[in-house]
């Protein structure tokens, strides 16, 4: 399918290719480094949070550990699981697109959203847990266990805990929404082996989104 767009230029250019580019390699690797550039910021971003995990785990390193043995291991460990396999599963997906199949770019990317969903329903159920027994920081946090310690740490390793995760949850619900983005696009035949960038960003986006819980996991879970 081709359009007029480029009569500017004196020659046409499909529709999924920008006048302002020469060919679609060119706009494929602005596409990718434009990508990459807003990946490294999301990187910087959560490396504040790495760091208000590490200075506070310096400085309260005994009542800290104890406030990350209430931590469901299990349902983490399900959650990496999961998450992993939707990254396998976008991969797939990306791979189509490069292929031209639209049917399988959908169905790998309906596959990812259940993984997506999966994710967000079991720490819909850890955090639920983590409220009622009390161990929201703040106001509501009245876990008696950690309440007789003479510090704040348990109240900060859990303020940590709900904003790391708590961002990475976002984040996982941006993804799902570039996602179905996509998969619309696939049902409609957008994709192509000269047109599959978007398909392959957000497949960029959604692998840092499951690297940032495999460093999220063994710092919060595992790590004593």
């Amino acid at each position: 399918m081709s359009t007029a767009a480029g009569a500017d230029h004196g020659h046409a250019h499909p529709w999924y290719q920008a006048h302002h580019f020469k060919n679609m390699e060119q706009q494929n690797a602005a596409n990718k480094f434009g990508m990459w550039l807003f990946l490294v910021q999301e990187l910087l971003f959560f490396a504040g949070l790495f760091m208000a995990y590490a200075s506070m785990r310096f400085f309260y390193p005994g009542t800290w550990l104890e406030a990350a043995e209430q931590l469901d291991k299990v349902m983490g460990a399900v959650n990496t699981i999961v998450l992993l396999t939707s990254s396998l599963t976008m991969a797939l997906g990306v791979r189509a697109a490069q292929l031209g199949n639209n049917g399988q770019v959908a169905a790998w990317c309906a596959a990812t959203l259940a993984g997506a969903y999966g994710f967000l329903v079991i720490k819909y159920l850890e955090y639920s847990h983590k409220i009622h027994v009390g161990l929201l920081p703040g106001k509501w946090f009245d876990f008696k266990e950690l309440t007789q310690t003479n510090t704040d740490a348990p109240q900060l390793f859990f303020s940590v805990y709900f904003m790391m995760t708590g961002v990475h949850g976002l984040h996982v619900v941006i993804g799902i929404g570039v996602i179905f983005w996509i998969m619309l696009r696939a049902l409609r035949k957008d994709f192509s082996p000269e047109n599959y960038s978007a398909v392959e960003n957000v497949g960029l986006y959604w692998h840092l989104v499951d690297l940032i819980w495999i460093f999220l996991f063994p710092l919060l879970y595992l790590v004593r």
